[in-house]
């Protein structure tokens, strides 16, 4: 396994200035463990709903994003899945991004699935 992964919390400071400085927004939902946590992230575009992205850890040991499953453009079924992603893993980071294209931001990331 590769130890080369960053920190959760710099990758998640990373992300978030990232973001920013292409015109977008991001806000931390909640804070996970700084160093192992796990990061979530919902994908917004004006405020509505586009993905929702899990860094998962390949057999190989790398790092790859992948789209958290079939939630759709629900408010209500968004917040519940991110509801029952902390109950199961405390340690996650759940971070909210509203970002100017949104589809390309999520290609730009490698996101799978």
């Amino acid at each position: 396994m590769s130890d080369a992964r960053l920190p959760a919390a710099l990758e998640a400071s990373a992300i978030r200035r990232a973001v920013e400085a292409s015109g977008g927004d991001a806000m931390v939902l909640r804070s996970g463990d700084p160093d192992r946590g796990s990061l979530v992230l919902v994908i917004n575009h004006r405020g509505v709903h586009h993905a929702i992205l899990e860094r998962m850890l390949e057999p190989g040991g790398q790092y790859r994003w992948a789209r958290a499953g079939s939630i759709a453009a629900n408010s209500a079924q968004v917040a519940d899945f991110l509801v029952r992603r902390a109950q199961v893993d405390p340690d996650s980071w759940l971070i909210e991004l509203d970002v100017p294209n949104a589809e390309r931001f999520i290609a730009e990331m490698g996101a799978t699935g």
